[in-house]
Order: structure tokens, then C-alpha cells, then sequence
């Protein structure tokens, strides 16, 4: 059958956001007189949010005393500066283009908050592109559950069987999985903090987004 449509995970898949976090996370250790941390330290925690910022920067959990605070100061400083070194993965381009052209639809859905996801798209000058952005205070259950894909479905009026899910994160081929998607995990991205996602039984494991043309057999533009 016809793909219909290729979702994305946000960050870590479509758009490489670690710099921009990154540099949230040493704003604060920078406020509490620590040096800053490598990018390399920083990246692997990145799908996982303020809570894997936090926990690489401060080594710190959600049941800390101080977590609460920090978030908070971690997401006005991130809200600030969302877009300063945030880019499209390489070769991303040319796959939205090639999608484009072929008339497949494509849209993102992302355990990212609303109120960062959309900025970010516009700042990015994809948000009238895309077919639908679903982000992680969308439905009534994050990923991995299968609701914010399920509901992509429904406001892009798409046929789950016949969209792929692109994601870099366990959860991202567990929601894929229930809702009944062909699942693709993105090996240029983060991975989290699990460097196996051969074991995560996606359907396809692609090193390069330029991958998806070949398995979707369109050429790039």
C-alpha cells in the first residue's frame, strides 16, 4: 500500500535541539558557579527533556528538593533561546522536499511541549509544511503511548497502517508499535541513553534520513 504520510519525533530525529539545550543546561551550572559541560556529556540526555538535562548537569531526579526550581529557571531560559543553534538534521531538508514532491505527507508529533514545539517549527519555517504537529501535552498520554500518533491521525485524517513513525528513542518504536505503524529508528539521532536500538524491534534502522527514500522509493529533488 501507498505510505500515506511519515511522522517524525522532534527532537533528536527532524531537528538537532541538543546546542540550544544544551546551553540551557550551562546557563545554570554557569548561575551555580560551575564550569559547563561538553556537548558530548549534554547530547545523550537530550530526547529525555529538562529531567535528562537536569540529571546530566546537577545530577538530579524529579523527587529532588531543588528539581522543581531549576526546571522552572531551565525552560524560561530554553523558551528564550529555543532557535539560537537549533538546525534541521543533515540531509532532513532534502527528505521534506522529496516527500513534498512525491505528495506524501509528513508531520511531527513529540513529547516536546506545546509551547516549545510550535515556536520552534515557525522559527524553523516548517509549521505551514507540515500536515499536523502533535506535541506531548496534545493527548491525554504521552509516548510511549500510542495517543499522540493516534491523534495525528485524526486531525491529519490519515490511515495509521499506512504512515511510518521516525523516532530515535524506545518509546518513540513502542507508541509506533501500538498504534499500528511501520516504525523506523533514527540512528543519526540521540538514542537516548541506549545505544542498542537494534534490540528496540523497529522495523527499519537507518543511519541516514536519506534512507526513507529509498525504503518509500521516491528520489530526492
Amino acid at each position: 500500500m501507498r505510505t500515506e504520510a511519515v511522522l517524525f519525533d522532534l527532537d533528536g530525529t527532524l531537528a538537532d535541539t541538543a546546542p540550544d539545550l544544551g546551553a540551557s543546561a550551562n546557563h545554570l551550572r554557569a548561575q551555580a558557579g560551575l564550569p559547563p559541560l561538553p556537548l558530548s556529556a549534554l547530547r545523550p540526555h537530550t530526547s529525555s527533556g529538562v529531567r535528562g538535562m537536569l540529571g546530566a548537569a546537577f545530577g538530579l531526579t524529579p523527587d529532588a528538593p531543588e528539581y522543581a526550581g531549576l526546571a522552572e529557571r531551565f525552560l524560561h531560559h530554553y523558551a528564550d533561546n529555543l532557535c539560537v543553534n537549533t538546525r534541521l538534521f543533515e540531509q532532513m531538508d532534502e527528505v521534506l522536499d522529496a516527500l513534498d514532491g512525491a505528495g506524501i505527507r509528513w508531520g511531527i508529533v513529540t513529547n516536546k511541549r506545546r509551547q516549545y514545539t510550535e515556536p520552534l517549527m515557525a522559527a524553523l519555517q516548517l509549521h505551514e509544511r507540515a500536515c499536523c504537529i502533535i506535541s506531548g501535552d496534545s493527548a491525554p498520554r504521552p509516548k510511549p503511548a500510542p495517543d499522540p500518533l493516534l491523534l495525528a491521525c485524526e486531525v491529519a485524517r490519515l490511515d495509521a497502517t499506512r504512515c511510518l513513525y521516525v523516532g530515535d528513542d524506545l518509546r518513540d518504536i513502542q507508541a509506533g508499535h501500538a498504534a499500528g505503524m511501520v516504525t523506523v529508528a533514527a540512528g543519526w539521532g540521540y538514542l537516548g541513553t541506549d545505544s542498542t536500538p537494534e534490540n528496540w524491534q523497529a522495523h527499519h534502522l537507518f543511519q541516514q534520513p536519506r534512507e526513507l527514500l529509498v525504503l518509500l522509493g521516491i528520489e530526492a529533488c
